[in-house]
């Protein structure tokens, strides 16, 4: 369901995403609105799934999971006798209830799905890879690359004002 953000509803989620703690109090003040109309617009954005929902950011530094690596992976389609066909989607939901994965995506181009996981270091990833990984039903082959230093992450989505734009 889509439907229009105001420059109110536009600068109430600009501050949420930089910090989810605000109180409505503290957002109201900080756009000169009354809190009765941010609490309501808060309330709307999260019942229409615009505010899906609300996290803590971990440091993966402070947590010794200093090593990163996406790994491309194929998905076999051939059709093994009693077994019945898997399609990426298939294989995708597999590895997502694996606990090291961050993220799983379903792309386009040469590889099917890509990976994204966060370890201690590249052998607890390699292990993972030939243990864990390689052992679902579906998968053809992967490609592993290790991540040297991480310039950009972020978990903000660019929202641009009526205003600003």
């Amino acid at each position: 369901m889509s439907f229009k953000l105001n420059d109110k509803d536009l600068s109430i989620i600009a501050l949420i995403q930089e910090n989810s703690k605000l109180t409505a109090n503290q957002i109201a003040k900080k756009i000169n609105t009354p809190i009765t109309t941010v609490f309501a617009k808060i309330k709307r954005m999260e019942e229409l799934g615009v505010i899906k929902q609300y996290r803590t950011i971990l440091s993966p530094e402070k947590l010794n999971l200093t090593t990163t690596a996406f790994i491309l992976a194929v998905v076999s389609y051939e059709n093994k006798p009693n077994r019945t066909n898997l399609t990426q989607r298939d294989v995708a939901e597999e590895i997502a209830k694996l606990s090291e994965v961050q993220e799983v995506h379903i792309i386009t181009g040469d590889w099917d799905l890509l990976i994204k996981l966060r370890a201690e270091n590249v052998n607890t990833i390699g292990k993972f890879v030939v243990d864990k990984l390689r052992r679902i039903n579906g998968l053809q082959k992967t490609l592993t690359c290790m991540v040297f230093e991480t310039i950009k992450e972020t978990t903000t989505l660019s929202i641009i004002s009526k205003n600003s734009a």
